[in-house]
């Protein structure tokens, strides 16, 4: 089979764990505290996938201030946007006293990271060595219950199923797409734009967790919060560890 092909399925698949957490959470009720420890457990995979398969290796690639300038992007812009969301979304507001509005949240942060992340995949591919195993099970792993969260708070706000499926059916096409795009139009760009695009994604990542998913998982499930992230990060940094 073509690498082409390879780098398509690659950002499917990180893509498609969305999707599969979004049909699971709609088509059962998942209990409130399940989806709070799956957000805490998916919380501690994205911070170790942050860590140590893109910052570390964007600075490795690129140097010091592409990487902070990116990483500094993507948080920003991730902030905005949701800042953007709070404003226009009057029904879930983040902070009313309700449902914290965090589906819509968890989903745009999943688009800004997704794609990125995507193209990284599609980067680590280039000189025949395949796709970076780490990288894609993390994402993998916390991308479902990402999904799954988001669209049980997207539900409960009263979204239909098809605007939710529609949703996460197209941030799986863009993930595919940025991988497959990482593949073919990024092999020849410099350490520099790599390091950025990188770290971008991680940026967005970390804004997006802190913002979003541990504040949702501490507010139903508070006890084991710190646990569960913990035994998350620890499974991501093995499996970068050992692959």
């Amino acid at each position: 089979m073509s690498e082409w092909i390879w780098a398509a399925l690659a950002g499917l698949a990180a893509g498609g764990a969305l999707l599969v957490g979004a049909i699971v959470a709609w088509v059962v009720e998942v209990p409130r505290a399940v989806v709070a420890a799956t957000l805490a457990f998916g919380s501690g995979v994205l911070i170790s996938a942050l860590a140590f398969d893109l910052v570390l290796e964007a600075q490795e690639e690129g140097g010091f201030w592409p990487t902070v300038v990116g990483f500094g992007l993507g948080a920003i812009l991730y902030v905005v946007a949701n800042h953007q969301l709070d404003r226009f979304d009057q029904r879930n507001r983040r902070g009313s006293g309700e449902d914290p509005g965090t589906g819509t949240g968890i989903a745009v942060g999943a688009l800004l990271d997704g794609i990125p992340e995507s193209a990284v995949l599609g980067l680590s591919m280039l000189g025949g060595s395949g796709v970076s195993v780490p990288v894609l099970a993390a994402i993998v792993i916390s991308n479902v219950p990402e999904g799954l969260s988001s669209t049980a708070a997207l539900k409960a706000s009263g979204r239909t199923a098809r605007q939710t499926m529609v949703l996460w059916s197209g941030i799986a096409l863009a993930c595919t797409l940025a991988s497959l795009g990482g593949f073919l139009l990024l092999a020849d760009v410099s350490g520099a734009v790599l390091a950025g695009i990188t770290s971008f994604a991680a940026g967005a990542m970390l804004a997006m967790i802190s913002d979003t998913m541990i504040p949702e998982a501490f507010r139903t499930e508070q006890r084991l919060t710190g646990l569960l992230a913990t035994l998350g990060f620890l499974l991501s940094f093995a499996l970068h560890q050992v692959a």
